[in-house]
């Protein structure tokens, strides 16, 4: 069965109350630049993999998406996105991303947030994605920083104070699971090297029009605790693409 972590109650909970989690994108140390790198909106039938509470369908209905369809393998994380749903446009999809198996020219854009560090062959959703997508169509994702999986536990190393000393990188090259710690829970994570994301969208069929490791927003650096932190290492690596 593929993870599903999110619809642990405990686990969901604490996810619920992070700070992107109450407020949004606009609570998202990345969104200030992710959003410049999404294009045009009217018109475009969209797909977002890994929807989690639907903030960016909402968002691609409200700029003039002709409809939008949501896929998530948490039931909790839909729930949410539905009661924070009034468009009829909007359709959400309980399953696995790795299990899209959508008609070919279904979407004229594809778009995903921090999901693909969970699974574990990204060559396998880019065919799935290539296949549903127009041609021509935008592919636009981000996923947790090669950096930031490469080692494992995901966290600082501390001095004995107990103050960040730097951020361990180890393994880099060795590729695959990494059992890491997320909101004080155990969660399963695959680490994938710099090369593979960007040459794996190349063999493809997508041409990368776009490549951004974002700091967070100024607004944010002195408002929420540990950003200033965020500007020692990335965190997130985001990529636009077009299919060819």
């Amino acid at each position: 069965m593929k993870q599903n972590k999110y619809d642990d109650s405990i686990f969901f909970d604490k996810y619920s109350n992070m700070e992107r989690s109450k407020k949004g994108l606009e609570g998202a140390g990345e969104w200030h630049e992710l959003k410049k790198m999404l294009p045009e909106f009217k018109d475009k039938r969209v797909l977002d993999l890994g929807c989690g509470f639907g903030w960016h369908c909402r968002f691609a209905i409200e700029n003039g998406a002709k409809s939008v369809v949501g896929v998530d393998i948490s039931q909790k994380m839909l729930k949410e996105a539905k009661n924070k749903t009034k468009s009829e446009d909007i359709q959400y999809i309980c399953m696995p991303i790795e299990d899209i198996n959508f008609p070919d020219n279904s979407f004229d854009m594809v778009i995903s947030s921090l999901a693909f560090h969970y699974i574990e062959s990204f060559q396998d959703i880019l065919n799935r994605i290539n296949k549903c997508l127009s041609s021509g169509g935008d592919f636009v994702f981000s996923v947790e920083h090669p950096v930031f999986t490469a080692q494992g536990t995901q966290d600082w190393y501390y001095d004995n104070q107990g103050n960040p000393l730097h951020w361990p990188v180890d393994k880099y090259f060795t590729e695959g699971t990494r059992k890491a710690v997320f909101l004080g829970e155990e969660v399963i994570k695959y680490h994938k090297t710099l090369t593979t994301y960007l040459n794996d969208l190349i063999k493809a069929g997508f041409e990368i029009t776009g490549l951004v490791e974002p700091k967070p927003a100024e607004d944010l650096l002195y408002t929420v605790p540990g950003m200033l932190d965020e500007l020692r290492r990335p965190m997130m690596l985001l990529v636009s693409s077009r299919k060819k």
